[in-house]
């Protein structure tokens, strides 16, 4: 399908390349080795968002090469939305590319967030280029703006995608606020209808989930859609490995919950959650 972006993107892109300072240019020169299992659209995107850590320098000071490539992912994406399209699907391109200096904004203020709370972080390149947790905010993050644009469906299949590179499951209607953190990554999932504030870090196999559905009235066993059901989650919030938090409660700011919680009621500002009772530990010697 023929695409030609007719925006600015490639200017704003270009000068945020040239804004980038250390440590975002830490590795610049290096000549990494590709990953070819990726969906093309991704490669491309990752080329456009970190182009000093995945082998596209030529990117940077080049508005002509960068409009190029804005083009290569345009007809990706409307390839991708064009079978549910109902409206123009250009349309919906364009605008989520205009969008794309911003969300790299967004994502670099992730790659800080991961840097400060994670101790064994080494550099910013080595979250960008490995991290679980950061491969599935950055494909959200677009697919977020694909699905408020009106492609729902080709946004999921992104989200998807993700899921199965890094295990992390982020709805595309999440809203996720900045400096956002998922260390380890495995088996988090966060519902469709979930906010998130700005400063949060989430360890692995924490569900933001819905408690109860509600059934259509109209229809038998149809479950109704298009409602509230996950929770929200406030700024400066850490959730514990293992933990739930189900239904469409609000988890107030600057709240720490332990591991392995099981919360199903809001939980006001400045309070630490956690589980008192742990069960006993017994050993015995083996023969």
């Amino acid at each position: 399908m023929g695409y030609e972006y007719t925006g600015d993107a490639h200017r704003r892109l270009v000068a945020s390349y040239a804004a980038d300072e250390d440590p975002f240019k830490e590795h610049a020169g290096a000549n990494f080795p590709p990953r070819d299992h990726m969906r093309k659209e991704v490669a491309v995107l990752k080329r456009l968002l970190f182009p000093t850590c995945w082998n596209a320098e030529d990117l940077l000071d080049n508005e002509e090469r960068t409009l190029a490539k804005l083009n290569k992912l345009g007809r990706l994406y409307c390839a991708g939305i064009d079978p549910y399209a109902e409206g123009n699907s250009k349309e919906i391109v364009d605008s989520v590319i205009d969008d794309l200096p911003d969300i790299r904004d967004a994502l670099q203020k992730d790659v800080e967030a991961a840097y400060k709370g994670d101790p064994a972080a080494k550099s910013y390149t080595e979250i960008i280029r490995s991290y679980p947790g950061f491969h599935a905010i950055m494909v959200q993050r677009v697919a977020h703006a694909i699905y408020e644009a009106g492609a729902s469906e080709y946004a999921r299949e992104l989200t998807e995608y993700a899921k199965t590179e890094t295990g992390i499951d982020i709805h595309p209607g999440a809203d996720i606020g900045e400096y956002f953190f998922i260390d380890h990554g495995t088996g988090v999932v966060i519902g469709e209808s979930a906010t998130v504030g700005d400063w949060a870090r989430i360890y692995q196999n924490v569900t933001l989930g819905a408690l109860h559905f509600e059934a259509e009235e109209d229809e038998e066993h149809m479950l109704k859609k298009g409602y509230k059901r996950h929770p929200d989650i406030g700024d400066h919030v850490v959730i514990g490995a293992g933990t739930n938090i189900m239904g469409p409660i609000s988890i107030g700011d600057h709240v720490s919950i332990g591991a392995n919680s099981w919360i199903t009621d809001d939980i006001p500002d400045n309070t630490t959650v956690y589980i008192s009772d742990h069960p006993e530990q017994e050993r015995k010697q083996n023969d």
